[in-house]
């Protein structure tokens, strides 16, 4: 996820679709889990400019960026992650994945697992003010 084998910063958007279903891609590595795009943040990057060169990777696509919803404190994995609400380009862009996920979809909120549900819940009713949270 970063740069730290001691301590992580990461950063994913939040991306929906017209019948506003979350974007997920499922990861080709690990527990090969379905997460929201997006990743570490290498040493020379901002925030942002690891969001937007994650979603490039794994995407094939430079996302928009909207907002920074919330920060999220992760302990069982020491790691901080922003998430940012984002769009695609247009709604005819053409996701092509990178090596390191197999396949995207779009899912309905409630079938998020409930940290990721949380999460997406935060940048969806964003009203102005970060959400900051501890998991």
């Amino acid at each position: 996820m970063a740069f730290s084998d001691l301590y992580r910063v990461g950063a994913h958007a939040v991306i929906t679709n017209a019948d506003k279903k979350v974007l997920l891609l499922k990861a080709n590595y690990g527990n090969f889990a379905w997460g929201l795009p997006g990743g570490g943040i290498d040493p020379d990057e901002t925030i942002l400019q690891g969001l937007q060169r994650e979603c490039e990777e794994e995407l094939g696509l430079v996302v928009g960026v909207d907002y920074l919803s919330g920060i999220y404190l992760h302990t069982d994995i020491n790691a901080h992650v922003s998430i940012f609400r984002c769009h695609l380009p247009d709604d005819y862009a053409q996701i092509q994945l990178s090596d390191e996920h197999s396949q995207y979809a779009f899912f309905e909120l409630d079938e998020l697992s409930p940290i990721q549900k949380q999460r997406v819940q935060d940048s969806l009713n964003f009203n102005g003010d970060v959400v900051f949270r501890k998991f």
